[in-house]
């Protein structure tokens, strides 16, 4: 009785997924709405995915030769107004300071959307010198883009992310790392997130703004969308060149810099509840899950078990567990359906019949399934279970996802294959008229171009053939 009321304060997954998404976002305390209208509040519970998200992502990008840095807020407009294409892109969602210390400014300044401008402009004053390149930094901070409709972490007006920005002597290195970076989030995702994802250059049209080239990571949500997790941008030399990037290189001669941008952000959160989650709310994968462990005592009341269950959240401590001990003043049978609901993978039950056999019961939270396991093998027992409940989320996740891609040979197909809620392969020669007739007819864009061959010689939209047919994926998308 207790697990039904609990379950239906989430609307149904199968009939309502965005009500669905809303209320275990809510909730699961992840999240709550912030005072000013697009903004969210990050509870610790939210927040502490984002941290561990951050540290695995972070010892990745350190490894890869990227120092952290931290660039200002406040950006005058002018820098912002210095590369045209990349201004105009950003001019919708830009916010502005105008009056400070009740004086008006003298000049406007923007709360960052993004970094760039800053970026380019201390990197002309930074490098001289061949020997300074290439330079490789990363920040962690929050941007603002004041849009207008919202949802918590996938879309809102203030978000965390990270951004990295390099640059280099050539275009090959810098290209290099744009790809380099590219396929880094795809294996985090892979191996972190227990997400598969599809990875390729956007097109002209979907690429970022001032860029000369943008890629992707796209994932499969649970109601056949797909959610843009990740990009990483090739800038060329646009901004090098607007912001007067150069150094002297070997042969004495002056040349402008090759830029990378790339970046994710706490839209990663949004991706794991909605590839993941089941009708009883969140399903987190271990490597991320703020609490790993949840040790419940059943019967606490009679003598030892409360103490037996503190020892065995102890030993679990010790094994670099995440465990969280449940001693609050409710009954067994909330805490179960509490903990079901924030998704922790694995829950231990300890009662006096338990300690009595020398064993405990478990649940694990990806197949909701129990069983039992001897006491004093529990600390190894659940390290390993934690490790197979990735992988067995991984490869459910591709599963699904894999079953849900079909190949559109025509607009009739491509019409069939989205209404099924699946994701599209299409053969497209890159014509932005047929780009356009994706979105027109089928509300569905390009997401990514694939390194697939072709699966038939002419376009999928207006059948004609050429040399420059790609494969691309074709989704409705968040």
């Amino acid at each position: 009785m207790a697990d039904k009321q609990f379950v239906k304060e989430i609307a149904d997954i199968n009939t309502d997924f965005p009500q669905w998404y809303t209320d275990v976002v809510i909730k699961t305390q992840l999240v709550d709405y912030g005072p000013v209208k697009g903004t969210m509040v990050i509870r610790p519970y939210g927040y502490a995915i984002w941290e561990n998200i951050q540290k695995e992502l972070d010892a990745r990008f350190k490894a890869t030769g990227h120092q952290n840095a931290y660039f200002p807020l406040l950006i005058p407009k002018s820098l912002l107004d210095k590369e045209a294409e990349h201004v105009e892109g950003f001019a919708p969602e830009v916010a502005m300071v105008t009056v400070a210390g009740g004086e008006t400014l003298a000049e406007p300044c923007v709360v960052r959307p993004t970094s760039e401008t800053i970026f380019s402009t201390m990197f002309a004053k930074w490098i001289n010198s061949y020997r300074d390149l290439p330079l490789k930094l990363n920040q962690w901070a929050n941007v603002m883009r004041w849009e207008k409709t919202t949802r918590p972490f996938l879309r809102t007006s203030e978000f965390l992310w990270q951004e990295g920005h390099t640059i280099h002597a050539t275009r090959e290195e810098s290209l290099k790392e744009t790809l380099d970076m590219l396929n880094l989030y795809h294996d985090f995702a892979r191996d972190v997130l227990a997400m598969p994802t599809f990875i390729g250059q956007k097109s002209e049209k979907e690429k970022f703004a001032g860029a000369e080239a943008t890629y992707g990571m796209e994932a499969m949500m649970l109601d056949g969308k797909s959610l843009q997790a990740g990009t990483t941008h090739h800038f060329g030399q646009k901004f090098s060149r607007a912001y007067d990037i150069q150094f002297l290189d070997k042969d004495s001669t002056h040349k402008y810099v090759w830029q990378s941008s790339w970046g994710v952000s706490t839209r990663l959160i949004g991706a794991i509840i909605m590839a993941h989650g089941d009708q009883r709310g969140l399903v987190l994968p271990p490597k991320v899950s703020p609490v790993q462990a949840v040790v419940i005592p059943v019967a606490a009341h009679k003598a030892g078990v409360t103490e037996k269950a503190a020892e065995i959240a102890e030993s679990l401590r010790r094994q670099g567990v995440r465990v969280e001990l449940d001693v609050r003043d409710q009954s067994p049978g909330w805490k179960f359906n509490e903990w079901e609901m924030k998704g922790v993978p694995v829950r231990i039950e300890v009662g006096p019949r338990d300690i009595e056999q020398g064993v405990v019961t478990y649940a694990r939270r990806d197949t909701c399934q129990k069983a039992e396991m001897a006491i004093d093998a529990v600390a190894n027992g659940v390290a390993s279970l934690l490790d197979e409940i990735q992988t067995n989320m991984y490869n459910k996740s591709l599963a699904f996802r894999d079953a849900h891609v079909k190949l559109a040979r025509n607009m009739e197909e491509l019409g069939e294959v989205l209404d099924s809620k699946c994701f599209a392969k299409v053969v497209w020669d890159k014509d932005p008229a047929c780009e356009a007739m994706f979105k027109e007819k089928f509300q569905a864009t390009v997401r990514v171009m694939l390194d697939e061959k072709p699966f038939q010689n002419v376009c999928t939209c207006c059948g004609h053939k050429g040399d420059n047919l790609v494969v691309a994926l074709v989704a409705r998308a968040y």
